[in-house]
């Protein structure tokens, strides 16, 4: 019988999604506050892949990742979502939100995103939190899914997660521990 055994922490990312390229600075400065130093940051890239977000955050939307030093449990995903989805209410401005933050995680084999839309793929973690395996990785690199959103399949996205997932391989190799998953 197997036994239950402690998840390897995992690399907390972190998406965020806005026009106003001022709010990217004042959420990183907040997120730090309460998920401790940011050790990566990418530029800002223009996000062109659905017309979705338009009707609430308006034209010119843009994308940008953060990640924190600090490595995480995979189970405080839910509670993370929670913590980020009260900060977009904070800065919502007449029931509209002006940034959006997609809180998830890296480990060696894949990338997870927290989300509160329930779907066949998705997995439960609870206070209304679901869990989806957005990428995975194989071969030296990121291979979507499916479901995977059009703009995480782009090489532009995946240089970005590649670059956080050689800090955090390097974090565990700090750490002493073999990085699991992380050598196909």
């Amino acid at each position: 019988m197997a036994r239950a055994s402690e998840p390897l922490p995992v690399k907390l990312v972190m998406p965020m999604l806005a026009v106003e390229p001022g709010l990217f600075d004042e959420a990183e400065a907040r997120l730090a506050v309460e998920l401790g130093e940011v050790d990566y940051r990418s530029a800002r890239l223009p996000f062109t892949y659905t017309h979705y977000y338009e009707p609430e955050f308006g034209p010119g939307l843009q994308r940008q990742f953060i990640a924190f030093q600090r490595l995480i449990d995979p189970g405080a995903l839910a509670e993370i979502k929670t913590m980020t989805n009260a900060l977009e209410d904070a800065w919502s401005l007449e029931g509209k939100r002006r940034i959006n933050l997609d809180p998830g995680y890296l480990d060696g084999g894949k990338l997870v995103l927290a989300t509160t839309k329930n779907y066949s793929h998705r997995i439960y973690l609870g206070d209304g939190i679901y869990a989806e395996v957005t990428l995975i990785y194989r071969n030296k690199g990121y291979v979507a899914l499916p479901w995977t959103y059009p703009d995480y399949a782009t090489e532009a996205y995946q240089q970005i997660l590649r670059q956080v997932r050689a800090l955090y391989l390097s974090q565990l190799r700090a750490l002493g521990q073999p990085p699991s998953l992380s050598r196909r």
